[in-house]
């Protein structure tokens, strides 16, 4: 019996899922995640066979007239033997000197692979602030673009040799997800150490069911996801998991499937449906609201009255009658989230003040900014254009 997200499959969801499947094979610009345990399969040093037998696919994709985007782990793995050291990496500056150390070692398995089938590669370093900052967002999306045009494939990694907890991303699914936001993918992959979703972990549970086909990331389906990968990565199964949800704002498909197949790239473009296939949202949310929900990190959190929660979920702006209370410090442009009474999130967007401002406003009409602040600011804590609302990211 095969399974889907809200229980034992029907012909209905057996034939949806041949259906996109088929959209699945159509892809044109794709992204493709491989993780740390893969690159070393388990040992201390990356396997450049295994990056050669996957360039090996992936350049059989450009042939067909499709453009990659490989975004990679490994670069701390690559390194940890050149610090010679015979314990487990101990502190931040450990990992970023791996990092350091390992990075060329990486970029240089990379390169010979492709090279050797008249393919370049270029190497992309980024971290959470660079897209964050909408300037730099803007930046990346258009060299990782003008690269696919002119046939290269980018590969791209977390820039952990200056990685702080303010900086990363923390795990290369996240990611993935911003990566094919950044460059309009219809198809991201991750490659992973796991055949794809499972009700329970299959390695506690022997009874664990597979799901081939998840419509929509639900809670029940986050559920699913629980624990930590593999002792390389640092990714567990709910980063997968919201690394579709992230990926669907876009409309962008996901495949979740186990890289120690034999042919894991080639099979995702066969008839046969192989992992989880995650859905794209039908009705994909806007570049810019995109980049609100799924770069910014939420920096604050903002308390609703009932009122204000009901108007926001029309599609209205924030005012500050509506605010009861602030929690955070945070400066003005920062993005924060609007909780309603029962602290469920209605919304995350970009604020017009600070939180020491938000504070004195909370609860009052515009009309009385002035003489509380010093100064006229505008009208609306949260514009509904800087705004996206939970009916626009379910689950968020």
């Amino acid at each position: 019996m095969t399974w889907n997200a809200s229980g034992p499959d029907d012909f209905f969801h057996q034939s949806l899922l041949l259906t996109e499947w088929r959209k699945v094979t159509q892809a044109r610009r794709i992204v493709i995640k491989i993780g740390s345990n893969l690159l070393t399969g388990g040992s201390d040093r990356v396997r450049p066979e295994w990056i050669d037998a996957r360039a090996a696919e992936i350049v059989a994709l450009l042939r067909e007239g499709r453009r990659v985007v490989v975004v990679t782990s490994g670069a701390v793995a690559a390194g940890r033997s050149r610090l010679r050291l015979a314990r487990p990496l101990a502190s931040l500056q450990e990992k970023q000197a791996a990092a350091a150390a390992g990075q060329g070692v990486l970029m240089r398995h990379y390169e010979e692979a492709f090279d050797a089938r008249g393919v370049y590669v270029a190497q992309a370093l980024l971290t959470r602030d660079d897209v964050e900052n909408r300037r730099r967002y803007l930046n990346a999306r258009d060299t990782l673009k003008t690269l696919l045009d002119f046939g290269l494939v980018p590969v791209v990694n977390e820039n952990d040799t200056v990685m702080t907890d303010e900086l990363k991303f923390g795990d290369n699914d996240t990611l993935s997800a911003n990566v094919a936001d950044l460059v309009d993918a219809d198809l991201l992959i991750l490659l992973s150490d796991i055949d794809g979703l499972y009700d329970r972990n299959p390695r506690d549970h022997p009874d664990a069911r597979f799901v081939p086909l998840v419509e929509r990331v639900t809670p029940a389906v986050e559920a699913m996801a629980g624990g930590t990968g593999s002792q390389v990565g640092k990714g567990g199964d709910i980063t997968k998991i919201r690394a579709a949800r992230m990926a669907a704002r876009s409309g962008c498909r996901m495949v979740l499937t186990n890289g120690f197949r034999e042919h894991p790239i080639a099979e995702v473009f066969g008839e046969k449906p192989v992992g989880t296939l995650f859905l794209g949202y039908a009705d994909p949310l806007p570049a810019r609201k995109r980049w609100i929900v799924n770069a910014r990190v939420g920096r604050g959190e903002v308390m609703l009255n009932p009122g204000a929660a009901e108007a926001l979920l029309a599609g209205k702006s924030l005012l500050a009658k509506g605010i009861t209370d602030v929690r955070g410090e945070f400066p003005r442009g920062a993005v924060v989230h609007c909780l309603g009474a029962n602290g469920e999130r209605v919304a995350k967007g970009i604020v017009n003040y600070n939180s020491s401002d938000l504070h004195c406003i909370a609860g009052r009409h515009s009309r009385q900014f002035e003489g509380l602040l010093g100064y006229m600011g505008a009208e609306e804590v949260m514009h509904r254009d800087n705004m996206v609302v939970i009916g626009e990211m379910p689950h968020e």
